[in-house]
């Protein structure tokens, strides 16, 4: 440990000494403690998520007569609705944030499985794994990381679009036709509104309100809350549910027949078992992976969250031992989600404590905070505000631990959801969607384009098109799109631009590299004149 120490910073070292007799005063840790609660509860509502939360907050705190009380409150709120959208992720297949979106792919159906505690247990336990190793990455290396995002061009950034494009459509699709459609569909999306280069509006049909484009949480609540209501209800009308109740051992299918409205989406609390030793051992990996995913991207200007969580799913699904289980309940695939999901929070406050720049709605909201108090985020802020700066920082390492106290105690609570009866259940969801949405803005047009969004997202679940790469799309289109220009606009047109660094080259290749190797063995396959090659190849088998 002496050593350990030694190698430490002295002055550094002392700033989070500061920083943690700072937080741990009554007021500070009531704080912390509050926004970590208030985060998680947001984060589990459809629709009303951190950002929604500390915009709401934000005038309440103008009489804080010290900001770093408000600053602690929101870093809370913000890590507390990180971790919260996992939560009806898993019970309930409804990211309360797109950036649980990829969790809902396994945890939903490990909840289906009765396996809902398993689930919710290696997403707290990995949220506060991959949370510690991003703040103490925070802690040390928040300015060279910044430095390095500095040298990223717009074409090196068209790139990393591009290489989770091609890692989350192949690698979450059943087929290639079905994935790519889907991205499309959410690229479109993608382009309503005003165009951020020219000014002009697009697909907005005359509609003033879509001038801002579509709202990621409409899209998000629409496709899964909304899609997933009335795909379930649709079930229930028809009186049959293909959905089975399967054991947790995965051994034996339980009929559910003689259940007639009162259908559970798992098994009987009593089969909902804790974490055993097999899944902690499936799942430190995938938390280490995860972290180390999550934090550069969230570093990185226009990274966010959303983006490792599918590149940490897509990473977990090739490495696994056991592929036979993704698509039904892998638990890989919920523990390296929720642990990029986490680090890349850590992240996020890299570039927005040093350079000024938000990646994510909840770090713009933050730096309009910072604003109101006259604080400007960059290099200076650590000259000029130290305290507040670490005492932030230390915070973080409390919250973290507030979380894991908070969230393991209640992953008996929340499995219970899962024993409301379906119809109720849905109601529920729809009425918490609508209201969400709707808070947003106050326009009853929002929530009309969330429901043909959820019309939409019930005819891909009919029809077994994937919902992921359309999220995907929506979040990642316009940066694409707008990065691609610049990098035009800055090389007069010259598509060589695209060629010519080895950075550029580099991330290019990993892209088609991406794209490829899931097909590679159909394309053999076909190369070698199987008849069979054209359906792995093309998904003609859906």
């Amino acid at each position: 440990m002496s050593a350990l120490l030694s190698m430490i910073d002295p002055v550094l070292a002392a700033n989070l000494l500061d920083g943690f007799g700072n937080v741990l005063t009554p007021e500070n840790l009531l704080l912390a403690a509050a926004g970590v609660t208030l985060g998680t509860l947001v984060g589990v509502l459809p629709g009303i998520g951190p950002a929604l939360t500390i915009a709401l907050l934000l005038p309440l705190t103008f009489n804080f007569s010290d900001p770093t009380g408000a600053f602690i409150l929101f870093a809370g709120i913000y890590a507390g609705g990180m971790y919260g959208g996992s939560t009806t992720s898993i019970l309930l297949n409804t990211p309360g944030e797109s950036s649980s979106v990829a969790t809902a792919i396994e945890g939903h159906q490990m909840a289906r499985r009765g396996r809902a505690r398993a689930a919710l247990a290696t997403a707290a336990i990995g949220s506060f794994v991959a949370g510690t190793i991003g703040i103490v990455l925070l802690t040390f290396v928040a300015q060279p990381v910044a430095s390095l995002a500095v040298k990223f061009r717009p074409e090196d950034y068209f790139m990393l679009a591009l290489i989770a494009f091609a890692s989350v459509t192949t690698l979450v699709a059943r087929s290639m036709t079905r994935g790519l459609i889907s991205l499309f569909l959410g690229i479109l999306i993608g382009c309503v509104g005003i165009d951020q280069l020219t000014g002009q509006p697009r697909l907005t049909a005359g509609v003033d309100q879509l001038g801002n484009g579509v709202d990621i949480v409409i899209v998000a609540v629409g496709l899964f809350a909304v899609g997933e209501a009335l795909h379930m209800a649709a079930k229930l009308k028809k009186g049959t549910d293909d959905d089975e109740i399967i054991d947790p051992d995965g051994d034996t299918v339980v009929e559910d027949d003689d259940l007639p409205e009162r259908r559970f989406l798992g098994m009987r609390r009593k089969r909902n078992r804790w974490l055993s030793r097999e899944d902690a051992r499936r799942s430190w990996k995938p938390w280490l992976r995860g972290a180390a995913i999550g934090f550069p991207f969230g570093a990185l200007p226009a990274g966010g969250a959303e983006v490792p969580t599918f590149l940490s799913y897509a990473t977990e699904k090739k490495l696994t031992k056991h592929p036979e289980e993704f698509g039904k309940g892998a638990i890989e695939g919920v523990a390296g989600p929720e642990a990029a999901n986490n680090a890349s929070f850590s992240g996020t406050l890299v570039p927005l404590l040093t350079l000024g720049i938000p990646t994510s709605a909840t770090a713009a909201i933050m730096l309009a905070a910072f604003q109101v108090f006259n604080l400007q985020p960059g290099p200076e802020l650590f000259d000029e505000q130290s305290d507040l700066v670490w005492t932030l920082i230390a915070s973080l390492y409390v919250g973290n631990v507030l979380l894991l106290l908070l969230n393991l105690p209640m992953i008996r609570v929340w499995v219970k959801v899962l024993e409301v009866p379906r119809p109720l259940l849905y109601a529920g969801i729809l009425a918490f969607a609508t209201l969400g949405v709707y808070s947003l803005s106050g326009s009853t047009t929002e929530v009309l384009v969330m429901y043909v969004i959820g019309v939409a997202g019930f005819f891909m679940r009919r029809y077994d098109f994937p919902v992921a790469p359309v999220i995907l799309g929506v979040i990642l289109g316009p940066v694409m799109e707008v990065q691609g220009r610049r990098a035009l606009v800055g090389a007069e047109g010259d598509l060589s631009v695209f060629f010519s660094r080895p950075l550029t080259i580099g991330l290019l290749t990993v892209a088609i590299v991406a794209l490829v190797l899931p097909y590679l063995p159909a394309i053999v396959a076909r190369l070698r004149g199987r008849k069979d090659g054209r359906k792995l190849v093309f998904g003609d088998e859906d």
